[in-house]
């Protein structure tokens, strides 16, 4: 039987929660402001997954910097021994089922999520 691509979804998690997102993973180093813990219903929340405070202050602050560049430091931030172990979880719980990546980011596209997705369904 040929492997299946699991399905990894990217959601902004002030959306409700919907019965297809399977596991709810935040992939935010923060807890996004206004929301209360018991309404996010979370699964995990893997930190050491995150862009470290360094590089999203960098990517985020003035003149912002280049989502290429960006990409190529969180890569490398992933290859980190616990960042590793972390992206090792989530594939083996992708490899169950449905697994949605929730971020605050207003612009997932051009976010850490989009490196994560690609990472677990490659």
């Amino acid at each position: 039987m040929p492997a299946t691509t699991p399905v990894v979804r990217v959601r902004r998690v002030y959306d409700a929660p919907s019965p297809d997102d399977g596991i709810r993973v935040l992939v935010d180093r923060l807890w996004p402001r206004g929301l209360a813990k018991a309404d996010a219903h979370i699964d995990e929340w893997p930190k050491a997954l995150t862009p470290s405070t360094e590089l999203r202050r960098w990517y985020h602050g003035p003149g912002e910097g280049d989502y290429d560049e960006f990409r190529r430091r969180y890569e490398a931030e992933l290859a980190a021994p616990e960042a590793a172990a972390s992206l090792d979880r989530l594939r083996a719980l992708a490899a169950t089922g449905t697994l949605t990546l929730l971020t605050a980011t207003k612009h997932p596209e051009t976010s850490h999520t989009t490196v994560l997705r690609e990472e677990l369904t490659a």
